[in-house]
């Protein structure tokens, strides 16, 4: 018999999360176990809601719990809008300007 729980990372998955323990933080291996835990979890509540109602309510659940990061083109807008300081002047901080030049690099050459 076994006590085994139903959410349990495959062994090969254990294996490469503690080889990551080499090169990356804890806290950042840490956080992608943690994460596909949670990932683990969402689906069989999802799989419980599907069997229970066709499906209707699991895709937003789904949309609510794991929402899609805001794309490039967001994230550089988002960035240009900053207010002046009381003097007028506009300043961006490294993060934006990096997030700016990577949208704009996104963008073909013609």
């Amino acid at each position: 018999m076994t006590n085994q729980h139903p959410i349990t990372p495959p062994l090969e998955l254990v294996h490469q999360w503690a080889d990551m323990l080499a090169f990356r933080s804890d806290q950042a291996v840490f956080t992608m176990v943690a994460q596909w835990g949670a990932n683990q979890e969402l689906e069989a509540c999802c799989e419980v809601l599907d069997n229970l109602n066709e499906g209707s309510w699991s895709k937003y659940i789904r949309v609510a719990r794991r929402p899609k990061p805001p794309s490039l083109k967001e994230q550089a807008l988002k960035a240009l809008k900053v207010l002046p300081t009381p003097d007028g002047q506009v300043t961006l901080d490294i993060t934006d300007l990096n997030t700016i030049r990577r949208a704009l690099e996104a963008l073909p050459n013609d």
